[in-house]
């Protein structure tokens, strides 16, 4: 199971990477096919908002297909949208690849979560679906500085045909490995809708929407919010990044291993409500280089340590449509990371750069919101079936 764990993860580590190291060879893409920075900017754009979009669709749609052809299948559009990247001589061409990357990303990485939920044994489902999340965590962390050094190195094609070597290699090692997938239990399409209904999937999935669009928002935007320690200087502000994404893989893997000992609401509340503190202090905490890594640690482990649990939330209310809602939640996951940039530009316009985390802060105790009341859902049915069955014994 360890091994296919991490040929998942792998896969997850290259859609990551594909996802993060876009934002740093933006203007060698312009300068290359004599376009703005702006337009070349729709790389990421386009790629997470199809993710967002085809998730839950695909999911939908292949669910019935057997589990090991769909993650080829994702991997290879992955691989020929990185590749048409790296060859393009025009940008609509790259933008067009940028979609197809993206459809492979959000067909292959529900698929994904939902073998490893299958595959695991109930008491280290958590870990499971940590290992295979650590690979998107990963990618914040090593995969995109890797690809933007590669990228200086070469060219930004440099870095796609890196990103495409590392989907080759996921691909082949599905190929290889996953010979003993568990088939997923047909269910219908209108059936598939059905969790859709349920109040507290809903609830939970703007947990993780307004929660990562704060979290993103502040990371979008970290040049500015982090100017007085970086001194402008984009190596050190790279260097703080990683030691933020290194912080967020451990707080990955960390909740993986809470959440198969505690209650995963728990969990949630408490990474939340230490976000938002962490957030209303960071105007001042970003000052010194000490307190500012100090916040960076709090805001990695918080940040990256709220998807495992929130999947684990998901498959707990929605075991039958595992695939769905974990595709649901990529989507509410990478719908925040698609409008933090709109959402903290606006924000912006009305405040000094340094005090844009209390703006995130602000989506944060929204999502808190969001928990507590998909929480308060969850538990109604349960407590309606405990009276149901008090009022069956008392009768005569």
């Amino acid at each position: 199971m360890e091994r296919q764990l991490l040929v998942l993860a792998l896969g997850m580590f290259a859609m990551g990477t594909d996802n993060f190291v876009v934002a740093g060879i933006l203007p060698g893409v312009a300068g290359s096919l004599h376009t703005s920075v702006s337009l070349a900017g729709q790389m990421v754009t386009l790629y997470a908002l199809t993710y967002a979009v085809m998730a839950p669709v695909m999911a939908a749609m292949m669910g019935t297909w057997p589990r090991k052809v769909v993650l080829v299948v994702a991997l290879a559009f992955f691989v020929a949208g990185n590749v048409m990247s790296a060859s393009a001589n025009d940008i609509y061409t790259v933008l067009f690849s940028r979609v197809l990357a993206g459809f492979g990303a959000a067909l292959f990485s529900p698929t994904a979560l939902g073998v490893a939920s299958s595959i695991a044994t109930p008491g280290k489902r958590g870990r499971a679906l940590a290992t295979v999340t650590a690979g998107l965590t990963a990618a914040t962390a090593l995969g995109s500085p890797i690809g933007t050094v590669i990228g200086g190195l070469g060219s930004w094609r440099t870095t796609l045909w890196f990103v495409a070597l590392l989907g080759l290699a996921a691909m082949i090692g599905v190929g290889t490995m996953m010979n003993t997938i568990p088939r997923a239990t047909p269910v219908s399409l209108r059936d598939r809708l059905t969790p859709l209904g349920n109040v507290s999937i809903s609830l939970t999935l703007l947990t993780s929407l307004f929660a990562f669009g704060g979290f993103l928002m502040v990371y979008t935007y970290a040049g500015l919010v982090l100017d007085r320690v970086t001194g402008g200087d984009g190596r050190v502000l790279a260097g703080m990044l990683l030691f933020w994404g290194v912080a967020g893989t451990v707080g990955n893997l960390l909740c993986g291993w809470l959440v198969d000992r505690f209650s995963s609401r728990h969990i949630v509340a408490v990474g939340l409500i230490l976000a938002i503190l962490n957030f209303c202090a960071l105007p001042w905490l970003s000052t010194h280089p000490v307190t500012s890594a100090i916040s960076l640690v709090i805001w990695g482990i918080c940040g990256w340590g709220l998807i495992v649990p929130q999947q684990h939330r998901l498959v707990e209310i929605a075991p039958s449509a595992a695939p769905l809602v974990l595709a649901l939640n990529n989507t509410a996951t990478y719908g925040g990371l698609a409008c933090s940039a709109v959402l903290g530009g606006l924000a912006l316009l009305w405040i000094d750069p340094h005090y844009l985390s209390i703006a995130g802060a602000g989506l944060i105790v929204v999502a808190l919101a969001f928990s507590q009341a998909a929480s308060r859902y969850a538990h109604k049915p349960n407590r309606r079936a405990a009276n149901q069955r008090t009022a069956a014994a008392s009768r005569p």
